[in-house]
């Protein structure tokens, strides 16, 4: 992508993020339980702690077709984007775990519990965390690429098994949106400014990952065209 759409890219990017932010602290009305109960502040964290779920999600879909994609034309660009989407997914996995510990202190009184989403999310992230600490064990570019992209499709089970997680089994984390097997329904988030809210959230921070992979796959394809070129010069 040129460098001028890359700095309009980035500068619309931090346009949401702030207004994310803004909307978080300053327009959301104060929030109540079904009960009619105030809610604690901390459950604002719910507005980054959910777009950054589904952030993950995405960043780890782009990993799996993309390693679908080396698989089948062998070719570098590829990696490199499965790579690239890999890394980015880590952080936002990451931060989804930091922002889910952050709420179940302040809702189970407990920075974690094991029960099935908060399990799955870290079998999630530890998924990833593997797939790039064995591109690193892999010297040689060809069998790297190979390897990482035969782990990229199964190790991609991990997500839908998160995301239906509390679908699936019994579980304490609220369920937002649809019903469990079990019959449970989900809490749901009612009121304009509210969902308005999360929908900012999450386009702010799907703009953000589609301004990180562009950046980390024209820094990666960068080192790769170096490698190339040390390469044929030996």
């Amino acid at each position: 992508m040129e460098n001028r759409k890359l700095k309009i890219l980035a500068f619309v990017t931090a346009a949401f993020v702030m207004m994310a932010m803004y909307m978080v602290f300053f327009y959301l009305p104060a929030m109540r339980s079904g009960s009619g109960g105030l809610l604690d502040s901390s459950f604002k964290i719910f507005y980054f702690h959910m777009p950054l779920a589904i952030t993950a999600y995405l960043a780890f879909f782009i990993v799996f077709a993309a390693s679908i994609m080396q698989l089948r034309f062998h070719d570098v660009k590829w990696d490199i984007y499965a790579r690239s989407a890999a890394e980015i997914g880590v952080i936002f996995a990451l931060l989804v775990l930091i922002t889910g510990s952050i709420w179940a202190r302040a809702t189970w009184g407990w920075y974690w519990v094991w029960e099935p989403r908060l399990t799955t999310s870290l079998a999630l992230f530890l998924v990833y965390v593997t797939y790039l600490l064995l591109r690193q064990a892999i010297e040689e570019p060809e069998s790297k690429a190979r390897l990482a992209a035969v782990f990229g499709i199964v190790g991609f089970v991990s997500v839908p098994l998160s995301f239906l997680s509390i679908r699936l089994w019994r579980s304490v984390h609220p369920l937002m949106f649809g019903e469990a097997m079990y019959g449970s329904t989900g809490g749901g988030l009612e009121g304009s400014a509210l969902q308005l809210t999360l929908m900012v959230n999450l386009l702010a921070f799907i703009a953000l990952l589609i301004t990180l992979f562009i950046y980390k796959s024209n820094t990666e394809t960068l080192k790769e065209e170096i490698r190339v070129l040390r390469a044929s010069r030996r």
